[in-house]
């Protein structure tokens, strides 16, 4: 008997128009080579997916990803197929539009038993930080500014850099410059941030700078079975990034870590979750503590590193239990490694003795890696001759300010914060900023490729958060657990 039911088709579902999400093609080979009918609900014409054998049928995605949208397209999609089928979202705001539309859904798609707001709850960045001080779960201290005045007051208290977050990052607005996250370097870069919240749609956080260093950045995968058990997946160990120092996963190892598990299972255990998770955490430098710094409710990009022994992962956990299949457990592999070979092409090449599978190329299904090859080429050519332009502009600069002679000021005006920059710039933060920090990437567009990164607007997902005011004026959701604000404070300066 194959280990999969084979009857049941399977939606991968992707409303991001990332063309470098390898984790979409991950779904698509795990539930394909297990002889499971796939479809991809999914912005495919650019990218290297829609070139996978696996790929049974390629499905034009919702317009946006309102609930109406998404539920009028998958039930046309349900109707193609005329079968029940499980449905794999594999970015927030699909999951989330899923989550909502459930009880629609639910006559031609197998979904876990979620609660419809969960999974927009653990997905945003201000309502996770209530979430871990229910949980006990530790978070860095989380400052919510009423005004552009307390955001700069909120990054002294925090130290300098801080981390700035929007709650929601699948709302920001493509074009807008904005990034998720960012590294604050200064008081007046936190006032200009707060100046576009109306422009995000989405509150702005500030959190206190837990510094990446080596064995620091860690994740957890897993599946929340019907009872409630975590089954497949496990601890693994962000071994290089991209951008380097943070940013998405390039290699990964499956690294045995039993406070991650403990952490996972507390926490799936206080909220009642069910389904596909991924967890980032970060280890505080001075506590030793691990810090859950994002809730993903869906498969992550590098899911794949964990394939147990018994060729289980948690797409495949997932369509296992909705079928009413057992998990089988078994032993982890751990040393197994995952690398995004576009992103560390060295770690690719070296022997792995341990195992070893990259995201792109597949012995088994070799065309997606070919086309990986061409449209990674062409970013990197298009990327490379917008820096070669803008550092001749910047150096053009200079040479003006010269030619305009000694009373001339520069373009931010005297007494400019250099840290700040300006403008737009200011406000996104640099592209080295965006690097320092987990999730840092542009809101449009795929410069700074990140897993699970959201579509450009969500309008019907916006709603006020909760928090407790503190003394300082600002909403103050988190005090991380066991550790003080001084612990955090140390850390963010460091």
């Amino acid at each position: 008997m194959p280990l999969l039911d084979t009857r049941v088709p399977a939606v991968v579902l992707r409303i991001d128009r990332n063309p470098f999400h390898h984790g979409t093609l991950g779904a698509v080979r795990s539930l394909g080579r297990a002889g499971v009918e796939v479809h991809v609900v999914a912005d495919t014409a650019g990218s290297p997916v829609h070139r996978s054998r696996f790929v049974h049928r390629a499905h034009t995605p919702p317009p946006d990803a309102s609930p109406d949208a998404v539920r009028a397209v998958l039930q046309q999609v349900a109707g193609r197929i005329g079968r029940p089928a499980v449905l794999v979202p594999m970015d927030d705001a699909s999951a989330i539009a899923a989550a909502r539309t459930r009880d629609g859904l639910a006559a031609s798609y197998l979904l876990p038993e979620l609660p419809g707001a969960l999974a927009e709850r653990v997905a945003d960045k201000a309502e996770l930080a209530a979430v871990c001080a229910a949980a006990d779960v530790p978070h860095p201290l989380t400052l919510i500014p009423d005004s552009a005045a307390r955001a700069a007051a909120d990054v002294r208290r925090l130290g300098l850099p801080a981390v700035a977050k929007w709650s929601r990052p699948w709302l920001l607005p493509a074009g807008s410059g904005l990034r998720s996250t960012v590294l604050v370097r200064s008081e007046r870069q936190a006032r200009e941030l707060y100046l576009r919240t109306e422009e995000a749609s989405s509150r702005l956080l500030l959190q206190a700078y837990l510094p990446p260093g080596q064995d620091r950045d860690w994740f957890f995968h897993g599946y929340a079975d019907r009872s409630g058990a975590v089954r497949a997946g496990g601890p693994g160990r962000k071994q290089s990034a991209w951008p380097r120092g943070a940013g998405l996963t390039a290699v990964g190892r499956w690294t045995p870590n039993p406070q991650l598990r403990e952490l996972t299972e507390r926490l799936v255990g206080e909220l009642g979750y069910r389904g596909v998770l991924d967890l980032d955490f970060r280890r505080c430098g001075v506590t030793g503590r691990y810090h859950l710094l994002d809730f993903n409710p869906r498969p992550g990009a590098q899911f794949r590193l964990f394939e147990d022994g018994a060729g289980v992962d948690v797409v495949r956990a997932l369509h296992l239990d909705l079928t009413g299949r057992p998990v089988p457990d078994a032993l982890p592999r751990s040393g197994r490694e995952f690398v995004v070979e576009n992103y560390a092409p060295l770690a690719a090449l070296r022997a792995a003795p341990t195992g070893r599978e990259l995201a792109w190329y597949a012995p088994d299904d070799r065309m997606p890696g070919w086309a990986m090859c061409g449209l990674w080429g062409r970013h990197v050519s298009r990327r490379l001759g917008q820096r070669l332009r803008a550092t001749a502009a910047g150096a053009a600069g200079p040479r003006r300010a010269a030619a305009a002679g000694p009373g001339a000021t520069s373009a931010t005006g005297p007494g400019a914060d250099p840290a700040a920059g300006s403008g737009t710039d200011s406000a996104a933060g640099s592209a080295t900023d965006s690097a320092a920090v987990p999730g840092g990437r542009p809101s449009s567009g795929p410069p700074v490729p990140t897993p699970g990164s959201s579509p450009s607007s969500l309008p019907f997902l916006h709603s006020p958060g909760s928090g407790t005011s503190g003394p300082s004026g600002s909403a103050v959701v988190s005090v991380s657990s066991g550790t003080s604000v001084t612990d955090n404070e140390k850390a963010s300066s460091r």
